[in-house]
C-alpha cells in the first residue's frame, strides 16, 4: 500500500509570512499599501536574481499561479562561488486559485524517483544538486505537466534567523534526537531531548532537517509539526510588529523570478482572494524503497488533477494548514461514548503500570517538583525508551517551569509516542483544543490532525499533562484515549 507523504509546508511560511505581512501592516491605506509592498519589492530585488532562463510561463492579470517553492543549503550571497553539493532539501508546489480551492499544496519526496532531463534516472533532488533551480523546474515539469509561473529559493540560514526572529518555537519533541560530531555517518550532528520545548536557531534547523535513522514520511511529518507548533503561537500581530526585520531575512536569504511591483501585487490579489479559503494539502502518495520514492504515472497524474483542483476532492485540511476563515474546530458528536468501548486486549494495550511506576519514581528523583503521572497501560511490545527527561522549560516572561516526559516506542521507523507533564500552566501546545470532554470524571482537552487524535491532554491544580501520538499518529484514537484514561498519579 502507498504511503502518504504530508506536505512539510517549511519553506511555503516564509513566503507566505512575508507576503501577510504586507496585507496584516497595510490595511489602514493605500499608501500605506504601496509603502509595504515597495519593501517586499526590494527585498526581492535586493538578492540575486534566480537563473532560470526556461520552463515558467507567465499569467495572466487575475489568472491562478503554480509558485515552485524551493528550501536548499545553498550557499548566501558573498561566499563562495566555486562551492559545490547545493541540494534541494525541500521541494513544494504552491497553487494560489481562489475561484477553485483557494491554495494548495504538493509535496514532493526529495528521494523521488524521476528522470532527470539529459541525465537519466536519479533521485529529485539530484535534479537541483547538478542543474539549480533551473533543472529542477525542468525535472518537475516533465514529471507533472504542470505550468509553473514563478521560483522561490530560500537557504537554511534564513529559516534559522526567521525562527529567531519570531521568538523561537516551542515544539512538541517525540524523543531525543542525536548524532555525535565525532561519528562517521555523515549526518548533521545534533543534540535536543525529549519533551516540550522552545527550539531556536541551529537547534530548530536541526530538528527539522534530521535524517538519520529516519525517512521522507517520518521527516515530513516532524517538519509539519513544528509548523503547526508555530502557528499556535505566532499571530498576525507578531508577524506585523516584526514585519521590516522578517521582510529582510526574507530579502537577504532569497531568491526568486518574482522581481517586479506588478507581480507582487497579482501574487499579493490572489493570496487576499484566497485567504477566506483553507490551505489544501495534497498528500503524496508513494512506495518507500531502499534508495527511492517511486509512484506510477497514474499516481502522479490523479495528484497533479487534484492539486488543480479538477479530481475528487482532497480529505479535509489538516490541523495547522488552514488559512484565515478556517476552523481546527470538530463538531460535536453526542453519539460518543464516554469511553473507549473496547478492552484494554481488543485494543492491543497491555498492562505497563509496574514499569510505568517506576518511570515516576525516575521522574521524581531527576527533580520533578509537582506531581507526576504515569501511563497505566501502552501499545503491545512497545517498550519504555531510557529515564523520562526532567528539565526546565523557560516561558516567554523569561521563568523557568519544571516538566519531564516519558517516551515509549513501538515498531517501526518514527514510532514514538509518550506522556508529557509540566506545571507550566497554560503553554501554547494547549491553546484551542478541537473537543473537550468529560471521561470518569477527569476532563480531556483533544487535539484533532484531520481526523487523527494528535494529542489528549488533562490538567490538575498544580500540573498539565498529555499524551503525544506518534509523528506518523499511527496510534488509533481510541488507544490514545485509553492510555490518557490509564495515567495515574504516583
Amino acid at each position: 500500500m502507498p504511503e502518504v507523504f504530508t506536505p512539510n509546508g517549511l519553506w511555503k511560511r516564509l513566503l507566505f509570512g512575508a507576503i501577510l505581512i504586507v496585507v496584516a501592516s497595510a490595511s489602514t491605506t493605500a499608501l500605506a499599501a504601496f509603502r509595504e509592498v515597495d519593501k517586499l519589492v526590494a527585498a526581492f530585488q535586493r538578492s540575486p536574481p534566480l537563473d532560470v532562463a526556461g520552463g515558467l510561463v507567465d499569467a495572466d492579470p487575475g489568472a491562478p499561479q503554480t509558485i515552485l517553492l524551493v528550501g536548499s543549503d545553498r550557499r548566501p550571497a558573498g561566499s563562495d562561488p566555486a562551492a559545490k553539493g547545493e541540494r534541494s532539501d525541500t521541494l513544494i508546489l504552491v497553487r494560489l486559485d481562489p475561484a477553485q480551492h483557494g491554495t494548495a499544496l504538493m509535496s514532493l519526496p526529495r528521494d523521488l524517483r524521476v528522470t532527470i532531463p539529459g541525465h537519466g534516472v536519479d533521485k529529485l533532488n539530484e535534479a537541483y544538486s547538478i542543474g539549480g533551480s533551473q533543472l529542477a523546474l525542468e525535472t518537475i515539469n516533465e514529471l507533472t505537466g504542470l505550468r509553473i509561473n514563478h521560483v522561490v529559493d530560500v537557504d537554511f540560514s534564513g529559516f534559522k534567523e526567521a525562527v529567531d526572529a519570531v521568538g523561537c518555537v516551542y515544539t512538541d519533541i517525540d524523543r531525543r534526537y542525536f548524532n555525535d560530531v565525532s561519528g562517521p555517518s555523515g549526518y548533521a550532528t545534533i543534540d535536543v531531548h525529549a519533551g516540550y520545548q522552545r527550539l531556536c536557531n541551529q537547534d530548530a534547523l536541526d530538528y527539522v532537517r534530521y535524517r538519520h535513522e529516519d525517512n521522507d514520511l517520518v521527516r515530513a511529518a516532524r517538519q509539519q509539526a513544528f509548523l503547526r507548533s508555530a502557528k499556535r503561537q505566532i499571530g498576525v500581530g507578531r508577524l506585523v510588529e516584526d514585519r521590516d526585520q522578517l521582510i529582510q531575512i526574507f530579502g537577504r536569504f532569497t531568491r526568486s523570478t518574482i522581481r517586479s511591483r506588478s507581480e507582487v501585487l497579482r501574487l499579493l490579489k490572489l493570496l487576499i482572494a484566497s485567504a477566506g479559503k483553507p490551505i489544501t494539502d495534497i498528500q503524496f502518495e508513494g512506495n518507500i524503497g531502499p534508495r527511492f520514492v517511486t509512484a506510477s504515472e497514474e499516481t502522479v497524474q490523479r495528484l497533479t488533477e487534484r492539486f488543480l483542483g479538477i479530481a475528487e476532492d482532497t480529505p479535509a485540511p489538516r490541523e495547522g494548514s488552514g488559512g484565515e476563515g478556517s476552523s481546527s474546530k470538530r463538531p460535536s458528536d453526542s453519539s460518543k461514548s464516554k469511553s473507549s468501548g473496547s478492552s484494554p486486549a481488543e485494543l492491543k494495550l497491555e498492562d505497563s503500570s509496574s514499569l510505568g511506576r517506576d518511570q515516576a519514581l525516575q521522574a521524581k528523583r531527576g527533580g520533578t517538583k509537582f506531581p507526576v503521572f504515569y501511563p497505566g497501560l501502552r501499545i503491545e511490545s512497545s517498550v519504555f525508551v531510557g529515564e523520562p527527561s526532567v528539565y526546565g522549560i523557560r516561558t516567554p516572561d523569561g521563568s523557568v517551569r519544571n516538566a519531564y516526559r516519558m517516551v515509549l516506542k513501538r515498531n517501526g521507523i518514527g514510532e514514538y509516542y509518550g506522556l508529557q507533564g509540566t506545571n507550566w500552566m497554560d503553554p501554547p501546545e494547549l491553546k484551542d483544543p478541537s473537543e473537550v470532554r468529560s471521561i470518569d470524571g477527569r476532563r480531556y482537552e483533544l487535539f484533532y490532525d484531520g481526523d487523527e487524535l494528535r494529542l489528549i491532554a488533562w490538567r490538575t491544580p498544580r500540573g498539565v499533562y498529555w499524551i503525544s501520538n506518534t509523528l506518523l499518529e499511527s496510534v488509533s484514537e481510541k488507544q490514545m484515549i485509553a492510555i490518557a484514561r490509564s495515567a495515574r498519579e504516583l
